[in-house]
């Protein structure tokens, strides 16, 4: 396998940094470029603590702190990557989308047309703790054009 440009789907977590690892690994072999897609799942919207909020303008402010917490989180943990790419003379370059996880990344693929390989972490194994962003295998496996490596989780 020697990609040259890798499309990395990662987003902090356990399972996203083992993908992380093994996209910068394929990456230093084959001197491939890393692009980096963030997905922030569209089920964040929903997530305003309507059950007790009790005004509209508690219920803007909040809104907008889960906003600019999730913005920090994900600017830190793209700094965080990008100096890992920089350590290792990758090329690299990153994207946040916001939406469903598998629809993100085909349109990525679709608007570019230039990886040749999609790095993404395999579902949290039961009884792990943590959000589960729903990304449907079986529908990113049928609609993709490109190879798919799936990096297994690191408590799998």
């Amino acid at each position: 396998m020697n990609p040259s440009r890798i499309l990395l789907a990662s987003h902090g977590t356990p399972g996203a940094r083992a993908a992380e690892a093994a996209a910068l690994a394929l990456a230093r072999q084959a001197g491939a470029a890393l692009h980096q897609l963030v997905v922030v799942p569209d089920l964040w919207k929903g997530m305003l603590g309507d059950d007790w909020l009790n005004n509209a303008v508690t219920h803007i402010r909040f809104g907008g702190y889960v906003e600019s917490q999730l913005g920090r989180e994900i600017a830190q943990h793209i700094r965080d990557f990008e100096a890992q790419t920089i350590a290792e003379g990758l090329a690299y370059d990153h994207e946040i989308r916001q939406g469903k996880p598998v629809e993100c990344l085909l349109a990525t693929l679709k608007e570019s047309g230039t990886f040749d390989l999609v790095v993404i972490g395999s579902p949290r194994p039961l009884g792990v703790p943590g959000l589960r962003s729903r990304l449907d295998l079986e529908t990113l496996a049928r609609r993709l054009t490109v190879r798919l490596l799936i990096v297994p989780h690191p408590e799998s």
